[in-house]
This record gives C-alpha cells, sequence and structure tokens, in this order.
C-alpha cells in the first residue's frame, strides 16, 4: 500500500513555512482561513486570464497574506510582473475592488504587493500552469513534459518529476505517465522539495498534474 503525504506539509518547520501569516480567536477563525480561501482564488482567476492571453507564462508562485487589525497585507510571488502591469492598470485596480469587497465587513485596509520570482520555472507551480496551458492547445503530452523539464534545468535544479493523469491524447482509459530527471529524496527532511498540483480542463475532461522539484539541501 503506498503511504502519501503531501511534501509541503510534510516540511512545516523545515524547509517550508506557511503562506498565511496571522493568529485570530477560535470563534473567527474558520471565518478568516475562508476568506483566505477566496482572496487567493480571486487573484489567481484574474491574473490566469491575463496570462492566457498573452505569448508568455507567468502565473503565481504563491501569494502570502499577512493580516493586522485594520489591514490586510497580500505579496504576490509572480514569475513575469510585467505581464501584469504594463497596460494593464485598470485590471489591477478592478482585481483590488474585488478584493476590497471581500473584506469590507469588518472595515480593513487593503495593500497589494508584487513580488517577482527571480527564477519563475523553478517554482512547480508555474511550471505546471505552463504545462496545462499547453495541453489545452491540445498539444501532446510528451512533447509538453519534455519541454517544461528543459525549461526548468536551465536554473540547475537538482532534480524534477512530472506526473499526468487522465484521458492523454484522447484515448479512451485513462492512465497515468511520469518522467523524473535527476534525484528526488521525499523521505528527506532536510530536502527542499516544492510540489504543485494543477488541473487541465481539455475537451477529453480534465488532467490532473503534478509536479516535483528539488532545488537543494538545508
Amino acid at each position: 500500500m503506498g503511504q502519501k503525504i503531501n511534501p509541503l506539509g510534510f516540511r512545516l518547520g523545515f524547509t517550508q513555512q506557511h503562506h498565511s501569516h496571522w493568529f485570530a480567536k477560535s470563534n473567527c477563525y474558520s471565518i478568516l482561513l475562508e476568506e483566505d480561501k477566496q482572496i487567493r482564488l480571486c487573484i489567481c482567476n484574474h491574473i490566469r486570464n491575463y496570462v492566457r492571453s498573452s505569448s508568455n507564462y507567468g502565473g503565481i508562485a504563491r501569494i502570502d497574506i499577512y493580516r493586522r487589525t485594520d489591514l490586510v497585507q497580500l505579496e504576490i510571488h509572480t514569475g513575469f510582473p510585467a505581464l501584469l502591469i504594463e497596460n494593464r492598470i485598470r485590471g489591477l485596480e478592478y482585481l483590488r475592488r474585488e478584493i476590497q469587497k471581500k473584506i469590507d465587513y469588518q472595515k480593513r485596509k487593503l495593500r497589494m504587493t508584487l513580488i517577482e520570482v527571480s527564477k519563475p520555472y523553478t517554482e512547480p507551480t508555474i511550471l505546471a500552469e505552463y504545462i496545462a496551458l499547453q495541453l489545452e492547445n491540445r498539444v501532446a503530452f510528451r512533447r509538453v513534459i519534455k519541454k517544461a523539464i528543459q525549461l526548468a534545468k536551465v536554473s540547475n535544479i537538482k532534480g524534477i518529476k512530472i506526473q499526468i493523469a487522465g484521458r492523454l491524447n484522447g484515448a479512451e482509459i485513462a492512465r497515468t505517465e511520469w518522467v523524473q530527471k535527476g534525484r528526488l529524496p521525499l523521505q528527506t527532511l532536510k530536502a527542499k522539495i516544492n510540489y504543485s498540483h494543477y488541473a487541465a480542463n481539455t475537451i477529453y475532461g480534465v488532467l490532473g498534474i503534478k509536479v516535483w522539484i528539488f532545488q537543494e539541501t538545508a
């Protein structure tokens, strides 16, 4: 039997940290947790629409949320921030208004910051989004995996694994295919392994994408 655990949760406190930085009383903890989920979903959907219409693939690596008494601070780590701010000021203002609506019930201020990721294709979330966009454009999955590994290996990572499951290339029977290059010590807590899962909505159904990237050892 396979005993599996999320690689990020397994390494909390070692090489991974929480993405929400706040404390709350027990009676409002679940409300703030749901609010965090809605904020992240709103940002991801908004930015994904811009990325799909461009020739580059610069998704979101992660979103850090800091809460204070009267302030909600968002740090959006993205691969290509220029795609979001060049000639798209109105789009960012629209995003700010949409997020403000979700936190207005407590009259709190909102502050958003865009942070550029220096090596975007070492982030599994960005790489998984790139793979999903290619699959949705009907590119053969083996070609997509090969290209994604080439993009990641340019940044001198130590290991990568990409797994795609579903009706690959429109096959009648769903199956799982994966490719691994380099080392991937999943049982080593000190190994800095980033992980992401993503869904590609193709004409044949949903394809599940999982990406593991081994960067270094602490």
